[in-house]
């Protein structure tokens, strides 16, 4: 029997760490949020993509890496679930945005040294919304360097994440891709719509039997 890990992804604003939270909570597995305001390079990213892109990814991918190792030992090998507020595809989905060609094939080489012995999540949450949403919720949560961030950066990153989780989803046919509209529902306001997510993910785990 597997033990559950479950991942939340979607793009920035979406509500990756309310619904990860909450689903923590609810299964009382552990919670595993990314470190972003903890990266020192984020606040001059936005200021100037081509500049600092290299070494923003960077630090985000041996951050999760270590995240990663540490909850295989500490958690997983220990059968307690685990639910994640990213899944480390999304270092690929940024760093393609915005590396040029020969920095990203540096960084792809990295990257899949060490995720080679990565755990891998059995279920992905896929949480998309249009481009008002996005930027409605980001204004709500007050980041200041979000504010930089520009509407055609955002949407074409949204853009980028449709593609790739159907890519995954033909690659990772074994594991089960649920996918929610953060336009029409609202599981941090509404505790129905918060729960019609909660059902969905309990089907797909006792189905999965974990």
């Amino acid at each position: 029997m597997s033990i559950p890990f479950i991942t939340v992804e979607g793009p920035i604003g979406v509500g990756k760490t309310s619904l990860a939270k909450a689903i923590a909570a609810n299964y009382q597995f552990e919670l595993l949020k990314e470190i972003v305001d903890e990266n020192p390079f984020l606040d001059k990213f936005y200021d100037n993509i081509a500049e600092w892109s290299f070494q923003t990814e960077m630090f985000f991918l041996c951050n999760r890496y270590k995240q990663l190792s540490d909850i295989d030992k500490n958690y997983l090998s220990k059968s307690k679930g685990v639910t994640a507020d990213y899944h480390i595809f999304k270092n690929l989905i940024f760093a393609k945005r915005s590396l040029n060609e020969v920095e990203y094939k540096k960084y792809e080489s990295i990257y899949k040294i060490l995720i080679n012995d990565m755990p891998v999540p059995n279920m992905v949450i896929f949480l998309d919304a249009s481009l008002d949403v996005l930027i409605d919720r980001i204004d709500l949560r007050g980041r200041d360097f979000e504010k930089k961030i520009s509407s055609d950066y955002l949407e074409q990153l949204a853009s980028d994440y449709r593609v790739f989780i159907s890519d995954f989803e033909k690659k990772h046919p074994e594991v089960p891709v649920l996918r929610f509209n953060g336009d029409e529902l609202d599981f941090v306001q509404n505790g129905q719509d918060l729960q019609t997510i909660l059902d969905k993910v309990d089907a797909t785990l006792n189905t999965r039997r974990f």
